[in-house]
């Protein structure tokens, strides 16, 4: 049973389309499109109308891919910026008029939960006791902890990501030292009063976790994280990213996702550990256990 996840962020809307295999999920085919919907928004959230026929022609176009490729079921989501947005309701009627599927506006609650199955279920080993996921958005962070048992016992939606950091803070390229220093103090505030149980194991999800793998490897520990910072902010963005093969658009927002997850470290208590999954395998996995449940698969 081949399913897919379109999901629309702050910064990208992405395709995953997969089936299920030993290990929980094969993947078929992603796809990445920089959307950058924060900044189509006035100031009360409104995305502006050429960005919304931007965003209807990408889920149109990755609706399209899936179904070349056999998906039964499409989930299509909007996180952040989109559920901000008051006119929200008019992207969702284009998407379902357009691409034929029907967008779901995840608040975040859901979007935590979602996250935190993506990633333990496609773990290889995933521990007995408390896990911790941090799901590294453009617009808001979520974190959860739960275990395996259990599911989700706590979580926290934190209204910032790597996207509105960066945005209010950075001009230059690369930043100057005093930009970098408020941006660092925002996101220290944006935690300070967080206090997750214990954990076990501290998972990092998100495009821009994944895209640490090629700086940091899979443990994102403050030594790997502060010698990150300090590479992405050395040069401008497009020679880091001909340095070290990755998007300049994600380079520009990589300053803004390390100083959320150092403070997500330090909440958890632990380094984090890049995981296989995320929101997409999770919302993927769901599907495939509802049609399970129907007994359609």
């Amino acid at each position: 049973m081949v399913c897919a996840c379109i999901d629309i962020g702050t910064n990208t809307t992405r395709l995953l389309v997969a089936e299920p295999d030993a290990r929980g999920l094969s993947e078929l085919l992603t796809q990445r499109v920089f959307t950058r919907v924060r900044r189509a928004q006035a100031p009360d959230g409104t995305i502006a109308p050429a960005k919304l026929l931007e965003l209807v022609d990408v889920v149109t176009a990755q609706a399209r891919a899936a179904r070349a490729l056999g998906a039964v079921r499409i989930v299509a989501v909007a996180t952040a910026a989109i559920r901000a947005a008051p006119n929200r309701g008019d992207l969702v009627t284009a998407v379902r008029r357009t691409a034929g599927v029907e967008l779901r506006i995840l608040e975040g609650r859901q979007e935590a939960r979602l996250a935190f199955e993506g990633a333990t279920r496609t773990l290889p080993d995933c521990p007995a006791g408390p896990v911790g996921v941090i799901d590294l958005g453009g617009g808001s962070t979520e974190l959860a902890v739960g275990t395996i048992a259990e599911g989700v016992r706590w979580w926290r939606s934190v209204p910032v990501g790597s996207g509105t950091l960066v945005d209010h803070h950075l001009r230059g390229d690369p930043p100057a030292p005093a930009e970098l220093a408020a941006l660092c103090e925002h996101a220290a505030g944006a935690f300070a009063d967080l206090a997750p149980p214990a954990v076990e194991l501290a998972l990092a999800v998100g495009g821009s976790a994944t895209s640490l793998h090629r700086l940091c490897g899979d443990r994102l520990d403050p030594a790997a994280l502060g010698a990150a910072m300090r590479t992405v902010t050395a040069a401008d963005c497009e020679r880091t990213a001909a340095e070290h093969g990755l998007a300049p658009e994600r380079v520009r927002l990589l300053p803004g996702a390390l100083a959320v997850l150092e403070q997500a470290a330090a909440a958890f208590g632990a380094p984090l550990k890049v995981a296989r999954g995320g929101l997409r395998e999770g919302i993927i996995l769901s599907a495939m256990d509802e049609r399970n449940a129907d007994g359609e698969g």
